[in-house]
């Protein structure tokens, strides 16, 4: 199955009668979902382009209005790049991480919790005045330890990159009791008080399994899971946990964080788990509340997402 802007666009051009179907066709999924908590994972050129990120803040709005209630995790690879380009700070990369320095960690924290996070906060309030920045060093919320690369065979130091041991997610929950939507930045502290840099697919991923959540919903700069990449484009549109587990070594590099990260949500308790096209206006309702949905579908052992 697979989604392009055409979509979009004809959504766009639906007459009022057809577009009052589409509300009603939703309500299935709108009683089904009430009171759930959707985590997504918001990245890619959905960040990037201006017309997708208003998309994305009146889509996490709407969710919020009819009744879910959505938890945002983001990281923001390329407007560090940006920042440490503009001060002449070089970066490395290290069996696909980022060398982080101290130096260097100084300016993701800046640019993740004071840009791009307030950015979002700013976007999503200009909607509706219910979004609350929360970095994962907050109350706790992500405890790491240092993450070591393997570099053929051996340990490597990388500097202040993290691997999350620990979630708690009481301050999160709260936030959203008030009927608030938490906007979380992808970083963490150990026990020393030591900041790092965290995957932000695996910072979500491990919230939506600590808030219990009904769904991961990760935004991507690709249609879904290819069957056969690059051999085909076709999009797996739904996908096992054993199934995709089977599939793990053949993916390619960059997929594998975002894939793994959903695998282990839904064998940790998160209902389902959704690879989709944040370069499609509005791709996160197109998911959650059509029957047929966009991008790959992952699904608990048995199938069963009922």
């Amino acid at each position: 199955m697979k989604m392009t802007s055409e979509v979009s666009k004809a959504v766009e051009g639906l007459s009022a009668n057809d577009k009052a179907s589409v509300f009603a066709s939703a309500l299935p999924w709108l009683q089904r979902f009430h009171g759930a908590t959707v985590v997504i994972k918001y990245g890619g050129n959905a960040m990037i382009d201006d017309e997708l990120k208003a998309s994305f803040a009146s889509d996490v709005v709407f969710l919020k209005l009819v009744g879910l209630n959505p938890v945002v995790v983001h990281g923001g690879g390329p407007q560090i790049n940006a920042m440490l380009e503009q001060l002449s700070i070089e970066s490395n990369f290290n069996a696909g991480y980022r060398v982080t320095t101290p130096e260097i960690m100084d300016v993701v924290r800046m640019v993740l919790t004071g840009q791009v996070q307030r950015e979002i906060v700013n976007l999503v309030n200009q909607y509706e005045p219910l979004a609350v920045g929360v970095s994962g060093e907050d109350a706790n919320l992500f405890r790491a330890v240092q993450h070591y690369a393997d570099v053929a065979g051996e340990k490597v130091d990388i500097g202040l990159v993290g691997d999350i041991v620990e979630v708690n997610p009481d301050f999160i929950n709260l936030l959203i009791a008030d009927g608030l939507i938490p906007i979380v930045s992808s970083v963490a502290t150990d026990e020393d008080g030591n900041v790092y840099n965290v995957n932000a697919d695996v910072a979500a991923s491990r919230l939506a399994t600590a808030l219990k959540a009904e769904k991961l919903v990760m935004l991507t700069d690709v249609a879904g899971l290819y069957s056969d990449w690059p051999n085909s484009d076709n999009v797996i549109s739904e996908i096992s946990t054993s199934e995709l587990a089977d599939l793990m070594p053949s993916l390619e590099s960059g997929m594998i964080p975002k894939m793994q990260s959903a695998l282990d949500a839904v064998e940790s308790g998160v209902h389902t788990a959704h690879i989709i096209d944040g370069r499609v206006k509005n791709s996160i309702l197109l998911e959650v509340f059509t029957d047929t949905g966009i991008g790959t579908l992952v699904l608990n052992e048995d199938g069963n997402n009922d």
